[in-house]
């Protein structure tokens, strides 16, 4: 079983190891110079006009959201930001978002709706922000309702894995219509190092970890989480991020076209149905015990003693409990 998860295999030809070429494909998903959300946006878009607050207690710089113009088609733009350097990584706490961050990418996805315009996301992002401050102002609450407020929204969404995908954090921005991937992103419940801790007590397992639970884009793809995979020039995104925001954009105009000839009912109809697939599983009937045989012994017991009448109430049993031999 472990063999199967693994991907080891017992041929007669050499022995594979996979995790290597796996952990090779977080590495790159993590690189820190891969394009984030503004970097793709300015090759992309037009113009952007990025707006900020969630009118309830703050802005949060893990993430941007606002209104762009992509080859003429005015889209709302949400994604999670990371630095390029340290001073800037400081600033929007490494790319981990607050709760105000997911309150601000609600408030803009319902002017989305307001005016009819379609939703693209770009998930980068190891998590939401596991600090004291983050539980105090209710993180779990606001990505839980990001979740509700993207199965219900009355205008399509595209989403696009850009670099890690991880935990609830990234499905926070998740919930869409199509879900794409650039071709060395990973997408996965949590990170290869906090499941080997669970499963193996140690980080150590990271690698075997990454491998059993399928986190490339390519494997995304076959457990049906992914709708396709956009591939990446060169060595990878971050070494030609105009080239990559090319792509990107190609694929999400070419979406967006095919999500506008559905009706707005039928449209939200499948993205609950989509959602819903998700882990389907079988419940089986446990089967009926056979009935216990009685001893010899079992049924002389039983003649051999008597039932004794349940203590009053307030008072003290002093002899045997059940029953008392003769």
């Amino acid at each position: 079983m472990v063999d199967r998860l693994l991907g080891r295999s017992h041929g007669d030809g050499q022995p594979e190891n996979p995790n290597a070429a796996v952990w090779a494909h977080v590495q790159q998903a993590r690189n820190l110079k891969r394009p984030h959300t503004l970097e793709l946006l300015k090759a992309m878009a037009d113009e952007f006009v990025e707006l900020h607050g969630d009118r309830l207690f703050g802005d949060d710089s893990a993430i941007v959201a606002g209104l762009a113009r992509i080859s003429g088609r005015r889209i709302v733009v949400i994604g999670f930001q990371k630095g390029q350097d340290t001073e800037e990584n400081i600033r929007r706490n490494f790319g981990l978002p607050h709760p105000e961050g997911y309150r601000k990418a609600m408030r803009v996805m319902e002017l989305a709706e307001r005016y009819g315009m379609p939703i693209l996301t770009f998930v980068d992002v190891q998590g939401a922000f596991p600090g004291a401050a983050a539980e105090e102002r209710g993180i779990a609450e606001a990505i839980a309702r990001s979740v509700g407020l993207m199965t219900r929204l009355r205008t399509p969404i595209v989403v696009v894995i850009t670099g890690e995908g991880g935990s609830g954090g990234a499905l926070g921005l998740a919930v869409g219509d199509v879900v794409l991937a650039l071709e060395n992103s990973i997408y996965s419940v949590i990170s290869p190092e906090g499941c080997a801790s669970i499963l193996w007590r140690s980080s150590d397992q990271s690698q075997a970890a990454a491998v059993a639970m399928k986190v490339t884009a390519g494997e995304q793809v076959e457990l049906g989480v992914v709708d396709a995979v956009i591939p990446e020039p060169g060595e990878g995104a971050h070494t030609d991020p105009a080239e990559t925001a090319r792509l990107v954009r190609d694929v999400v105009l070419e979406r967006l076209d095919v999500l506008g000839r559905l009706s707005l009912d039928d449209l939200v109809e499948a993205r609950f149905k989509r959602y819903r697939a998700y882990g389907p599983y079988t419940v089986a009937e446990r089967p009926a015990a056979p009935p216990e045989r009685v001893g010899i012994t079992d049924r002389l017991r039983g003649l051999l003693t008597k039932p004794t009448m349940p203590p009053f109430p307030g008072t003290r049993r002093t002899g045997p409990s059940g029953r008392e031999e003769v």
